[in-house]
């Protein structure tokens, strides 16, 4: 196999690779193989005709874009190693060569992990946050408290009202007709969260359990669903149920219920403890985060826009399985909200953008710093891993491959690096 090589603009790599005619006439065999038996052929039972009486039948390329898609991605994960390449999104494929004499010739165009030249690093300044906990930050907390405690009472004597919880079947309908993934049952709604599109929720204000109503709406304009943007939509709504939320006294019996302390005041000061703890643990993070966003400008890199794309759709996979856990598909989630995947892809660039270059900095640090990860740390990583997983660490340890192990080795060195600017880094 021969590859060439060509460094294009902004960390894209285009791979022109020469696969021998020996390995793909292989590959056309192998595909044959595969297909004959649904191939027919007049003067043959189905799945005896020979390979060249198809060619001969059907035409000599019969098999060619089989072959290709079986040979491109080995071919191409070989020309990636013997390069050396780092490559951080999904090839574009291009078909140069593609017929019955000579080698097989595709062309790869990928983006690259960019070299990074790093500025000042060491000594950055940031600014000292403030971690003491004010009366105020406390109420607000016990308010939270009591909002998690509260106890749910239905109602039935009264219609509707602001922040109720009412539990609804519905159905969309657009120019008088029903619409995919406008029809929910038994589906519980706060009045209020502005969950659902246009003024859905406050057109329910005033309704009573057992009440049939229409709802009139409107989808936005950029509305994900071509089909539905910009129209008008009536959706009938059944109310079976309201509920709302009753919050229990903040007093000392509330206190016992929820802690080991007898006194409200007890439980108060162990509360204000912990909400320092997690302000502190905030601070820290936001120290890293200004610290590395310092570093990021101050250093030059050149992010290719696939490498970009690439890290929006894993962000939008994590999104996906976050509310998925809820018991909302993305799809609902856009309908409900009226935001399109163009829409939410394009607000995800910038963070994914500082994502990318968060990694790359950490990671030159670490080699400019010479940081190695311990066995000590890469056993946190492969733990942490392993309660993401709901797996026993030693058990993902035994399925864990040498490339793997090697990506959790620097994640555990990246993680040292944050913590060493961090540490080198001034208050004021």
């Amino acid at each position: 196999m021969n590859v060439q090589v060509e460094n294009l603009e902004k960390s894209m790599v285009k791979l022109t690779i020469e696969v021998e005619r020996e390995k793909f006439d292989e590959a056309i065999k192998n595909v044959y193989n595969k297909s004959k038996g649904r191939i027919s052929v007049p003067g043959f039972r189905k799945g005896k005709a020979p390979l060249k009486m198809i060619e001969q039948y059907y035409g000599k390329g019969v098999f060619y874009e089989d072959a290709a898609n079986d040979v491109i991605p080995d071919a191409f994960n070989e020309a990636v190693k013997e390069n050396d390449l780092d490559v951080v999104s999904r090839p574009q494929i291009g078909l140069e060569k593609l017929d019955e004499e000579g080698p097989f010739i595709f062309t790869a165009t990928v983006a690259v992990k960019p070299e990074v030249k790093l500025g000042e690093y060491k000594g950055i300044e940031v600014e000292k946050k403030d971690t003491e906990v004010t009366e105020d930050e406390l109420n607000a907390e016990l308010d939270k408290v009591r909002e998690k405690n509260a106890r749910n009472v239905s109602v039935d004597d009264r219609p509707v009202q602001d922040k109720d919880e009412v539990t609804i079947d519905f159905e969309g309908f657009v120019d008088g007709e029903a619409f995919e993934g406008g029809k929910g049952e038994d589906y519980k709604l706060v009045i209020g969260s502005h969950s659902f599109i246009d003024t859905f929720e406050e057109q329910l204000i005033g309704k009573n359990i057992d009440d049939e109503t229409d709802v009139n709406v409107t989808f936005p304009e950029e509305y994900h669903e071509a089909s539905l943007a910009g129209k008008p939509a009536l959706f009938k709504v059944k109310i079976k149920g309201i509920s709302y939320k009753e919050l229990p006294e903040l007093d000392d019996d509330l206190a016992q219920d929820l802690s080991d302390f007898d006194t409200l005041d007890e439980y108060k000061e162990d509360l204000k403890n912990k909400l320092k703890e997690g302000k502190e643990a905030a601070a820290k993070r936001a120290k890293e985060e200004e610290v590395i966003n310092k570093i990021i400008e101050n250093a030059e890199m050149e992010v290719a826009d696939a490498h970009v794309a690439n890290v929006v759709d894993q962000m939008k996979r994590e999104f996906a399985q976050r509310i998925q856990s809820q018991g909302i598909s993305l799809e609902q989630y856009m309908m409900f909200t009226g935001m399109t995947e163009a829409k939410m892809e394009e607000d995800m660039k910038p963070q994914a953008l500082l994502r990318i270059q968060s990694r790359l900095v950490l990671e030159q640090i670490v080699k400019d710093e010479n940081i190695t990860a311990s066995e000590e740390d890469v056993q946190k990583e492969i733990e942490l891993l392993a309660g993401m997983y709901q797996m026993e660490a030693d058990k993902l340890k035994d399925m864990i491959g040498e490339e793997e192990m090697k990506g959790i080795e620097l994640d555990a060195a990246v993680n040292k690096a944050a913590d060493f600017v961090v540490e080198n880094a001034v208050e004021v």
